[in-house]
């Protein structure tokens, strides 16, 4: 049984994903489909963005994958173009909305199993300075359950 080298595992159970890249059960696939009424703040073939329905800063957006892809765990070295995609779409964003001070943002993830939604996501946050005490907490850096953007991209380029 040889596996793949950095191909992403399948999450348990997930036999819903179609060949375009959609999982049926995926709420965040459902968002970039159009199916949820949520706003899209982006929305390429690529990353799409839309508001954290709990936000934990001012500026609080979810840039994720237009397909789905599996949690930050489960990606591998071909996988650094897409995360930093999302970053730079995250970026964009917060250009958009008038956020000029990148030294008071937090681009990251949550490491499983400390993340509520299987499909890969980037929590955009700004101004860090203004978060509350919970929301230190949950993104909180060099913890065991939030990892930054570079945090991640070094993982993975570490990958052989």
């Amino acid at each position: 049984m040889a596996a793949a080298v950095n191909t992403p595992t399948p999450e348990i159970g997930t036999t819903n994903q179609t060949d375009d890249g959609y999982d049926k059960k995926c709420i965040f696939c459902k968002i970039v489909k159009g199916e949820m009424g949520t706003e899209l703040l982006h929305n390429d073939e690529t990353a799409s963005c839309f508001r954290d329905i709990h936000p934990g800063a001012p500026h609080h957006y979810l840039v994720v994958p237009s397909k789905h892809v599996g949690n930050c765990k489960s990606l591998g070295k071909e996988h650094v173009p897409l995360v930093e995609q999302l970053v730079e779409t995250g970026k964009e964003i917060l250009q958009k909305n008038d956020v000029t001070d990148l030294n008071d943002v937090r681009f990251g993830f949550h490491w499983p199993p400390f993340c509520s939604v299987t499909h890969l996501h980037l929590h955009v946050l700004a101004p860090v300075s203004q978060m509350g005490f919970m929301s230190r907490l949950i993104y909180r850096l060099n913890s065991y359950w939030f990892v930054t953007a570079d945090q991640l991209l070094q993982r993975l380029n570490s990958l052989s």
